[in-house]
């Protein structure tokens, strides 16, 4: 079992930054792809970022190239999402999930966070 615990989220006005970061805690090793996921009122659940084991593979979706980074730090068992230049369309539950490969298809992910509410005024 792999646990995450979102934290990181808040308010914040547009053209602002947050940082995400995702906590992992139980069997690490065996998810070794880490991955971030928005979600809005009666919307479905859309790739943001993922990043593999070491670092090395990053992906983005379109809309936040250049403005998102994914990082993680495997000393603390950590992924980050820095979020610069927000608008309001970023407005979501952020959510951070574990998987074997990076992948931008939410059903390859295996384990996820509760979520983090991301709201950005305008």
């Amino acid at each position: 079992q792999v646990q995450l615990v979102e934290s990181g989220g808040g308010l914040v006005q547009a053209g602002g930054s947050l940082r995400l970061s995702c906590a992992a805690s139980g069997r690490t090793s065996s998810m070794s792809a880490m991955g971030w996921f928005r979600q809005c009122p009666g919307k479905e659940r859309e790739f943001v970022a993922t990043i593999n084991w070491n670092g090395g593979y990053t992906l983005y979706k379109n809309s936040v190239k250049g403005r998102f980074t994914i990082s993680r730090d495997n000393a603390k068992n950590t992924v980050y999402l820095q979020m610069n230049s927000l608008t309001p369309e970023d407005t979501a539950v952020y959510y951070c999930a574990a998987g074997a490969t990076p992948a931008v298809v939410r059903t390859l992910y295996e384990y996820w966070g509760q979520g983090t509410q991301v709201t950005v005024s305008s």
